[in-house]
C-alpha cells in the first residue's frame, strides 16, 4: 500500500477481540486510544479549479502521458477530492477511510478487490509503484469491513473512527505479522496469511 511502513513497527500489541454485543468499542480499540480522533471525514469545498490531488502526486497533464503511472479512475479520483484535506497527504488515515467508503458503497468482499487495485494505481500514479504491499492494504480493508458491521447504521467515518481510535494506528497489523513476511514478495503482491494471530473473520 502506499503511505504504510510495514517494516519496523513498534512492539506487538495483543490480538483483536471481537467486537462487543452491546455495540461498545473492542477492548484493543479502548486500550490503544491515543486521545480522540481528529475529524477529517467531512466533504470539503473545491474552488474553480477542480478537486485537489494528494500531496506529492503529478497533476493529471503530468499523468496523461505517462505510461508507468496513467490516470486514476472517476471513482477513486472523486473519493480522493472528498477524503484528503486541501493540501494534505493521502497518509494511513486517508487509506482507512477509502476502505471505510469502498465497503460502505460496494460491501465487504467488492472492496477486499477494488481497495487493493486503487492503492496499486495511486502508488503508480505517484511515481513509488514500490510502495504498495497487497497483504497490507486487503488486510486494512478487511480489518474496516469487520469493525463496520458492529457500528450503528448511518455512521459516518468521523464517527467510526472515534469508535475505533485503534484502526488509526498503522501498528495494529504487527499484532498478527512479523515484518519479514509483510516484506515478502508473496505478501508484496498478493496475499500473505498472518503468521502471528489470525484474523477472527477469517478462523
Amino acid at each position: 500500500m502506499t503511505g504504510h511502513d510495514p517494516h519496523g513497527q513498534a512492539d506487538r500489541p495483543r490480538p483483536h477481540d471481537q467486537p462487543r454485543p452491546d455495540g461498545q468499542a473492542d477492548r484493543h480499540a479502548q486500550a490503544d486510544r491515543h486521545g480522540q480522533a481528529d475529524r477529517h471525514g467531512q466533504r470539503h469545498p473545491h474552488g474553480r479549479s477542480g478537486p485537489h490531488r494528494p500531496r506529492g502526486a503529478p497533476g493529471p497533464e503530468q499523468a496523461a502521458g505517462s505510461e508507468q503511472a496513467g490516470s486514476l479512475p472517476a471513482e477513486l479520483a472523486a473519493m480522493l477530492a472528498e477524503i484528503v484535506p486541501p493540501g494534505g497527504a493521502f497518509r494511513h488515515r486517508e487509506h482507512i477511510h477509502l476502505a471505510y467508503l469502498a465497503v460502505q458503497r460496494h460491501g465487504a468482499d467488492r472492496a477486499a478487490v477494488m481497495v487493493p487495485g486503487w492503492i496499486r494505481q495511486l502508488a503508480a500514479y505517484q511515481r513509488a509503484p514500490q510502495k504498495f504491499n497487497a497483504t497490507v492494504t486487503r488486510a486494512w480493508t478487511e480489518i474496516v469491513a469487520y469493525h463496520m458491521a458492529a457500528v450503528p447504521p448511518g455512521t459516518d467515518f468521523a464517527g467510526f473512527a472515534d469508535r475505533y481510535p485503534a484502526l488509526l494506528d498503522k501498528r495494529l497489523l504487527a499484532r498478527h505479522y512479523t515484518a519479514r513476511v509483510l516484506a515478502s514478495p508473496a505478501a508484496r503482491t498478493g496475499w500473505a496469511e498472518p503468521d502471528l494471530a489470525a484474523f477472527p473473520w477469517r478462523r
